[in-house]
């Protein structure tokens, strides 16, 4: 698998010592609240070493890269694209800053641009989507300035902190991801 480099981060494939970074906030409620329900519970070690292996191995139905910083390589986060339609030229984002002194830096922007460029140039995608807690403000903030549109939303679809939230929903198209204009995105 080729790497994607940007400026500050490169999005690579998984390593043996992500394994450790993965464990420390596989568990951690300040970066898994804003996550799916599969982190509702906590994870076993041999879970996330599970989940891991399938990631190394090669066998994940995902394309997943491990969001690493672009001098030493080591663990940041995660993006993936996921429910790959190849028919239809479409996949589902989902992506992690696992760690806590890497939030709110840019990093998150910076691989989601790059994945954008990758599943636009690269694999002729023609949609990227996701969904995004109404509660999520940074992560919304985030998504638009990556040029994702709000299509609609599921109602009170999320139950968190006795409360029910919104899950929004958002895209973006190839033509939208060709008629922006993004700095600071390199690739080798």
């Amino acid at each position: 698998m080729s790497r994607i480099y940007g400026e500050r981060i490169v999005l690579r494939e998984y390593q043996d010592a992500d394994l450790l970074y993965m464990k420390k906030w596989v568990n951690d409620p300040n970066i898994t609240a804003n996550l799916s329900d599969n982190f509702l519970y906590p994870h076993s070690s041999y879970e996330t070493e599970t989940f891991f292996k399938t990631m190394v191995e090669g066998k994940a139905l995902s394309k997943s890269f491990v969001v690493g910083a672009i001098e030493s390589q080591e663990y940041i986060g995660q993006i993936d694209l996921y429910k790959l339609d190849w028919k239809n030229r479409f996949a589902s984002l989902a992506i992690v800053i696992g760690r806590k002194e890497y939030l709110g830096q840019g990093y998150g922007s910076e691989a989601i641009r790059l994945i954008q460029k990758f599943a636009f140039e690269e694999l002729n995608l023609n949609r990227l989507e996701l969904e995004v807690y109404e509660y999520n403000q940074a992560a919304r903030k985030c998504y638009l300035q990556c040029g994702f549109l709000e299509e609609g939303r599921y109602r009170k679809k999320i139950y968190k902190s006795g409360k029910y939230w919104d899950s929004i929903v958002m895209s973006i198209l190839k033509d939208e991801y060709e008629n922006r204009s993004y700095t600071n995105v390199l690739s080798q």
